[in-house]
């Protein structure tokens, strides 16, 4: 037994070197870990069982017989993040500059079918070169063996991709298709071209941070949903993301026995939310007034920022919240904005996380910029998204809710199961100030003095036509609350509808207006 061991141990020592010392410390030199390093890191220490350790390539040609390292580039397996499984690759940038061929997208598209089928969250540590050329179509056709992968495994299990490397050309896909995005700023790089081809076609010189680093995906694109200074900061995040995910699509998330209090009042509300509708506030603060103990994880908090998503939890089940954002643009919402929205809605609604809506939105951003780049086809998805998510749906409007935005932010409407209101708020097809100029115009202009009765008029419209009695006496809303019971009925609320079901249409699928 003895003389099988020793060789045994020497080819794991030889895997677990990967490209060798002097690669691993190249990969030091720029504050990046190996991919072994990553892995403990993020998961349960002593819990990651390596999958595929002794996988070569099998090309030849340009060199490639000469050499078949272990791994082929990329560590596999499964761990445990607190106490729960998971399954993990890490591309190794020691080998081959992480580089994806053949054997190295089957290893991870064997991964990716084993979380599948066992249902635990998967999550891939991107740090690789791109498409391996001396593998020519063989590399290409790796790479569509992880997207088509990623997609079966949509809605199923939660995918998590952290980059924290280059990520070019068509290894950006099988990102993009997963759940979330991490990026780890300065080392982290996501584009289709790099600045040599961006340079040769358009004549742009631009910097890889420029192009496609963690600021411009964090503020710009919105492609990565967050983004940290440093990889263990990022890797920690992970696992908070994770504190708040179910293992996949057929099991409920995961329930913390709550230390706060289900009847604590909430009275500073009416000191966070200004009484005039034209002042703007920090939604967030409301946020975390109304959640278990303030703790509110933010999803793409940089990106389209006038309106708010994140995950949190309430009487210890998390939920997922929607939130305008009166403090960035009057809380309207456009084309950016519909899309963070629905997608984050999408996936709370594959994974059984109950949904509350806060609203305070003005309507949708006018202008010939938000209309000539589909503002009503992205607004559209908006109301897709909360009309086919069959979770629990709790909204609660703080202080005005005017035109098409208040019936797509998860209005009774669109299948709303329990909607509120504070007593102050109004609920119009437009503000009150538009709707007077536009019905009382003469009425303004005959008057002896038209600033005074304009006034009045308004006063009046408020009073009598955006009340929100109005909506709850057509059973648009389910109560009218005042602000201090908000947390309360809305925990209660989300009590009832724990067990709700549901019936939707026999179909294939739907046709979102992507």
């Amino acid at each position: 037994m003895e003389k099988m061991s020793n060789p045994l141990e020497k080819i794991r020592a030889e895997a677990i070197l990967a490209g060798g010392e002097a690669r691993i410390a190249a990969q030091h030199s720029k504050n990046k870990q190996t991919a072994r390093e990553r892995i403990e890191q993020l998961l349960d220490p002593g819990s990651f069982q390596e999958t595929g350790m002794f996988v070569t390539h099998r090309a030849s040609g340009l060199g490639m017989e000469k050499s078949h390292p272990f791994t082929d580039g990329v560590v596999t397996g499964w761990g445990k993040v607190e106490g729960k499984l998971v399954y993990v690759f890490a591309q190794d940038f020691t080998i081959m500059g992480g580089s994806v061929g053949e054997a190295h997208g089957l290893k991870i598209a064997a991964l990716l079918d084993l979380a599948r089928q066992n249902g635990a969250p998967v999550i891939g540590l991107n740090d690789s070169g791109g498409a391996r050329i001396q593998e020519g179509v063989e590399s290409l056709a790796g790479y569509g063996q992880i997207f088509y992968r990623n997609v079966q495994c949509s809605g199923v299990v939660p995918q998590i991709s952290v980059i924290l490397g280059p990520c070019a050309g068509g290894a950006v896909y099988s990102p993009a298709i997963t759940d979330f995005i991490f990026m780890v700023e300065k080392t982290a790089h996501m584009f289709i071209t790099g600045p040599e081809v961006v340079k040769a076609v358009t004549h742009q010189e631009v910097s890889f941070d420029q192009l496609g680093g963690a600021a411009i995906h964090r503020e710009l694109s919105g492609v990565a949903h967050f983004t940290a200074p440093d990889e263990e900061t990022l890797l920690s995040n992970v696992r908070w993301l994770l504190s708040f995910l179910p293992q996949n699509n057929l099991t409920p998330p995961p329930y913390q026995a709550p230390s706060d209090d289900i009847q604590r009042s909430l009275p500073e509300l009416s000191q966070i939310v200004p009484a005039d509708p034209q002042q703007p506030y920090d939604v967030r603060s409301v946020i975390e007034a109304l959640v278990d103990d303030g703790e509110f994880l933010e999803v793409q908090g940089d990106y389209a920022a006038n309106l708010v998503i994140g995950f949190a939890r309430m009487d210890g089940y998390p939920v997922g919240v929607v939130a305008n954002q009166p403090f960035h643009l009057a809380g309207v919402l456009d084309i950016n904005s519909s899309d963070k929205g629905a997608r984050f809605i999408r996936f709370c609604d594959a994974f059984h996380i109950p949904l509350v809506t806060l609203v305070d939105t003005p309507g949708f951003l006018p202008g010939t910029d938000q209309e000539y780049g589909g503002v009503i086809r992205h607004g559209a998805k908006l109301a897709y998204a909360y009309s086919e998510a069959t979770v629990a749906k709790v909204t609660l409007i703080l202080r005005k809710a005017y035109g098409g935005a208040y019936i797509v932010m998860g209005s009774k409407h669109l299948g709303g199961d329990y909607n509120l209101a504070w007593a102050n708020a109004e609920i119009a097809v437009m503000g009150p100030e538009g709707a007077v100029s536009i019905v009382f115009s003469k009425d303004i202009a005959a008057a002896q003095d038209p600033a005074a009765e304009r006034d009045r008029l308004i006063k009046n419209y408020r009073a009598e036509f955006a009340t929100p009695l109005i909506a709850a006496s057509r059973g648009y809303l389910d109560d009218v609350i005042d602000p201090s019971e908000s947390r309360t009925v809305i925990i209660r609320a989300l009590e009832v509808l724990r067990d709700k079901r549901q019936n939707t249409p026999s179909r294939k699928h739907g046709n979102i207006p992507l």
